[in-house]
Order: C-alpha cells, then sequence, then structure tokens
C-alpha cells in the first residue's frame, strides 16, 4: 500500500534543466500500481559511457546480475526502469524478462543489448510481467523528451512520498558542464553501496574508468552512509552515465592520474553533493520518518571504528523510537555504542544532543538541563554527538526516527 501523505520531511525538486544527450520518459503499463505511472525510458546519446555500484546483498536481483554483465563494455545507450515489482527470486523467468526487455529497448535505439541497463523495485519473489513493460516501451520511445525529469524521478517511486531529485553545475577547464541525478527510496534502506534506485547524467565526456572512481568514493561518503531500517535491498543501483556532449578538454589518460585527477577536481566535488543530496532526500522520506537524524562520531580508534559505532546507533530501534517520542535519554544512545564491538571505554564517552553535552567521561554533566535538549528533539531535525575519547577516528551518518507509520506501510505492503 502506497503513502498518501507527503512526508513532513520533503524536499521540493529543484529546477532540471535538460541536458545534453539525455532524453526520458514515463509511461503506465500496469505493473502493479493503478492509475499511475510505473515505467521509465532514459535514451542516452551514442558513445555514453557508464559507471555503476549496486548492492552488497547475496541475494541481488535478476536486474543487478544484468547491469553488472553490461558495466564491463563502459558504454551505454539506454536505461529502462519499472516500479512495483524488484524481479528478485524470481529465477529463470527473472533472467529471461531482463533478456526480453533489454533486447526490444536495443531495437528502438539500434544498440548492442548489452548498451541497455536494467533496474526494477518493488515486490520480491513474484513474476515480472515483462510483457507489459516490453509493451511499453514504444509508447515511450515516441514521448521521449529532454525536460521530462520530473515524470522519470515520479515514475520510479514505489513508497515513497515525493519525487526527488537533484542537480549542479561543475567546471572542467573553462568548460561548464551539468550533473542530474535522480533517485527512488524510502524503506528497506540500509545501503552498504549504494541505496535503493538511483540514476545520475551528465553531459560531461569522462572514460569509465574515471566515473567508476568518481562514483564509488561518493557513493561510500553519500549513501554509505545513511540507513532507514537496516535492512540492505536485494536491488540497490547506482548508475552515472556521461553523455560526452559538453565541449571541453579531453580528460587526461588514467596513467596520469594526477593530472586526471586536477581536470576532474570539481566534478569530482559537485557529484558527491548530489549524492549526498539524494542520499538524504531518501532518509528525509524514510517510512513514517518524522525526523531527520544526524549522528556524529568523533574520538574513535579508526574512521572504520567510528563509522560502525555511528551506523549501531542509526539502526537501534531504542534510539529511533525515543527519538519518535521526543525522549532525551541519552542511555540508549551509549546503549548502542556499546554494542557495535567497537572498541569503547564507557568511562571516556561523552554525549550531546542537539550541542548540549548530556554526559562526559561516563557520567552525567554535572548540573546538566534537559531543557534546551527537550526543545531540540521538538523539531525536524536532530543532532547527536558522541565523543570516544580514544583517538582521532571520526564518521557522519543519516538515519530517521522509527515511528508507528513504518509499521503501517509495511504490515500493509503487498495489499
Amino acid at each position: 500500500m502506497a503513502k498518501t501523505a507527503i512526508s513532513p520531511l520533503a524536499i521540493k525538486l529543484p529546477e532540471l534543466p535538460p541536458i545534453a544527450g539525455v532524453r526520458l520518459a514515463a509511461a503506465a503499463a500496469g505493473i502493479r500500481y493503478a492509475g499511475r505511472t510505473d515505467v521509465v525510458l532514459a535514451e542516452l546519446a551514442p558513445g555514453s559511457t557508464v559507471a555503476g555500484v549496486f548492492t552488497s546483498s547475496k541475494c541481488p536481483g535478476a536486474p543487478i546480475d544484468w547491469c553488472r554483465a553490461a558495466l564491463k563494455s563502459g558504454k551505454a545507450r539506454a536505461v529502462v526502469v519499472n516500479a512495483g515489482n524488484a524481479n528478485v527470486f524470481t529465477g529463470k523467468a527473472g533472467t529471461d524478462a531482463c533478456t526480453m526487455t533489454a533486447r526490444a529497448a536495443a531495437q528502438l535505439f539500434g544498440c548492442p543489448a548489452k548498451q541497455v541497463f536494467l533496474a526494477s523495485t518493488g515486490v520480491i519473489g513474484e513474476i515480472l510481467p515483462h510483457q507489459k513493460l516490453v509493451g511499453a516501451l514504444p509508447g515511450l520511445h515516441a514521448d521521449l523528451a529532454d525536460t521530462s525529469w520530473e515524470a522519470a524521478a515520479r515514475g520510479i517511486m514505489t513508497t515513497d512520498t515525493f519525487p526527488k531529485a537533484a542537480t549542479r553545475t561543475a567546471q572542467i577547464g573553462e568548460a561548464t558542464v551539468r550533473i542530474t541525478g535522480i533517485a527512488k527510496g524510502s524503506g528497506m534502506i540500509a545501503p552498504d553501496m549504494a541505496t535503493m534506485l538511483c540514476f545520475v547524467f551528465t553531459d560531461a565526456k569522462i572514460p569509465a574508468d574515471a566515473l567508476q572512481t568518481m562514483l564509488r568514493a561518493g557513493v561510500a561518503a553519500s549513501f554509505n552512509c545513511t540507513t532507514v531500517d537496516s535492512d540492505t535491498s536485494t536491488s540497490d543501483t547506482v548508475l552515472l552515465f556521461a553523455t560526452g556532449q559538453a565541449k571541453h578538454a579531453r580528460i587526461p589518460a588514467a596513467d596520469g592520474n594526477a593530472a586526471r585527477n586536477r581536470a576532474l577536481n570539481d566534478f569530482a566535488a559537485k557529484l558527491n553533493e548530489v549524492l549526498l543530496d539524494l542520499a538524504l532526500q531518501v532518509v528525509r522520506d524514510g517510512e513514517g520518518a518524522q525526523k531527520l537524524v544526524r549522528i556524529d562520531i568523533t574520538g574513535a580508534v579508526t574512521a572504520k571504528s567510528a563509522k560502525r559505532i555511528a551506523m549501531s546507533v542509526a539502526n537501534s530501534p531504542l534510539v529511533k523510537t525515543a527519538i519518535a517520542g521526543e525522549d532525551a535519554n541519552w542511555g540508549r544512545i551509549v546503549m548502542a555504542v556499546g554494542k557495535a564491538g567497537e572498541p569503547a571505554d564507557r568511562d571516556r564517552i561523552s554525549v550531546a544532543v542537539g550541542g548540549t553535552w548530556m554526559a562526559r567521561d561516563g557520567g552525567v554533566v554535572p548540573g546538566y538541563d534537559e531543557a534546551p535538549v527537550v526543545a531540540h528533539m521538538k523539531g525536524r531535525e536532530v543532532g547527536i554527538e558522541i565523543d570516544l575519547g580514544l583517538g582521532r577516528g571520526r564518521a557522519t551518518v543519516w538515519t530517521c526516527d522509527l515511528t508507528h507509520g513504518y509499521i503501517d506501510i509495511n504490515g500493509s505492503y503487498r495489499s
């Protein structure tokens, strides 16, 4: 059952100008939903390059297998996405659905099937009616337009309450290029790679290997630092496409890494901004979410240890429900630190919420006044700081609170 109320943390779509070499269309194929679009087609200019990062789940969907194989060529011509059916745990039927869909799209664009990328999201374990998907492709092809960004963002939604998009411009030499991404996601969010579905496009001309390096780094600092419910999806996909239509200086070859890095420095920074923007929009749309939560860890023995502790706090049902109830219970935060299995000393831990230190050196701060913390927790955005006092490792992750709305949505998801 889809949510009807828009998340109170929703972000409005920005203006999304066309990107040279990208056209999109959305249509209603009736795969699961009635009265709404559920299939999106994106066309990419011939010669476009591609990079991808996918779920770490050991039980990925058939579209993940397809994309991993297609990614080896480094070239892309089209993307087909459907919502409502994840095409996961569907055996040979799932593989066949991918093959038939890619072949049908390839015929429309006159390209090899391996240059068609696929993604599916929705219910797991049900056969994808790919005939409906294939049947929608000619109409989608006829409707392709460079202005259909909002339609595409809406067409990939499942339990999302608002469409998600972000855009930036970057400099490569003297030229200005654009980077625009759309994403979907609301539940089953604990990426450990990337998250749900995300598609990023640029008109820059960048080799596939350089795209891959930047995408992996950007995902590590954005999608991999978010969680809604600790559940890693079988379908997580982030794809980055470069159409090569912008006029800028040639990107140096891979063996000239220093020169390549300088040339792509601003692009990488702006790509990271787009990815983080989209990742936080997903957390803002967490199923039933009422509050966006940022968790900052300092003083850990290593950065890796800090992140594990941060995710332990972010995924704790007790911490998340305390935040939902606006309960300034710092004991739950300390509990989540201790259960992470990482180095921690109870007599060195300090905890703050909203900038107010509640506990230091393993105990409550003398004269601690809970009032400003309670006031902070009544807001839509909550900040938690934890200093372990052991080293220089630090990390930041984002999550949301856990409300009864999460149960309402997921308890009736298939009905």
